[in-house]
């Protein structure tokens, strides 16, 4: 006879692994992927194909991230992470990622070979940056790869294989680093506390709150000023209104270091928005 504790474990397992795969990132993430496919043109099964893809890379990342950081969570003290809080056990969550990655695998060369081998790169330089890179001086390097892999692996899913413009790709890169120094700059002095000096711990929080507008702010520039022609109004104004929001962020991060991590979110919201506002990202046939 099943008791009414032992009938609650599958519901406290699931959700356990829904807490360690980082549930915000990995739908703000699959949400772009989405939407990216959409506006460029995937018809609705391929779509839903691309954005699967994306998805299990994601929970892959998400669960080797918690499983690898156990310790250190457990050390600063941070709550909310199931298996450092004793919700789950690392292994039970290490199974999950390398399912979630073998689904990956699966579905992404589903969009082509090419399309497969772009988004399989991408995932493994976040799986690179979990493992080994976050703390290095390379740290910034796996969120460069793997943006800018994101709008590739979408176009490359399309019919003749297109690539996106240079431009595209740079700003995806861009939006990775900047994504890289906002996510860190809250944690740093934790970071520090535990042996990590990633790129952005080495510098320090007073220096990576002035450069963390730098790259964003470029992305902005490349999405406005890259498509052909002259920019439109819509993009002049994106491009200004992500100025003065990076300029808010740095001045009022001085006090409070969540203003310049709002703004930089802020800043990266107009850079989406005009990344799909793109349409076709520039693409040219392979």
């Amino acid at each position: 006879m099943v008791t009414p504790e032992q009938s609650t474990v599958p519901a406290r397992r699931f959700s356990a692994l829904a807490g360690a795969c980082h549930p915000g990132p990995l739908a703000a993430v699959t949400a772009l992927t989405a939407a990216l496919a959409a506006t460029a043109g995937q018809e609705p099964g391929r779509c839903l194909l691309t954005t699967g893809a994306v998805l299990a890379g994601q929970l892959s990342i998400g669960w080797c991230n918690d499983a690898v950081d156990a310790r250190r969570d457990s050390v600063t003290g941070r709550r909310g992470k199931p298996v450092a809080d004793g919700a789950i056990e690392a292994g039970q969550v290490w199974t999950a990622a390398w399912a979630a990655l073998a689904v990956c695998v699966t579905l992404s060369f589903a969009s082509g070979w090419a399309a497969g081998a772009v988004h399989l790169t991408a995932v493994a330089a976040a799986w690179a940056y979990d493992l080994r890179l976050k703390a290095t001086r390379w740290s910034w390097a796996p969120y460069a790869v793997a943006f800018a892999a994101l709008p590739a692996f979408v176009t490359l899913g399309l019919p003749g294989h297109p690539w996106p413009a240079w431009w595209v790709l740079a700003a995806g890169a861009l939006l990775g680093v900047g994504a890289h120094l906002g996510n860190v700059l809250p944690d740093i002095r934790g970071d520090l506390a535990t042996g990590v000096r990633g790129w952005p711990q080495r510098l320090g929080p007073d220096r990576v709150r002035l450069l963390l507008p730098v790259p964003l702010v470029t992305a902005s520039a490349l999405l406005a000023l890259g498509p052909a022609g002259p920019p439109g109004a819509r993009h002049l104004a994106a491009l200004a209104g992500a100025g003065l929001i990076a300029a808010a962020g740095t001045v009022l991060g001085r006090r409070r270091e969540r203003a310049a991590f709002a703004a930089a979110v802020a800043v990266a919201a107009l850079d989406v928005a005009l990344l799909l506002g793109g349409g076709g990202y520039g693409t040219r046939t392979s």
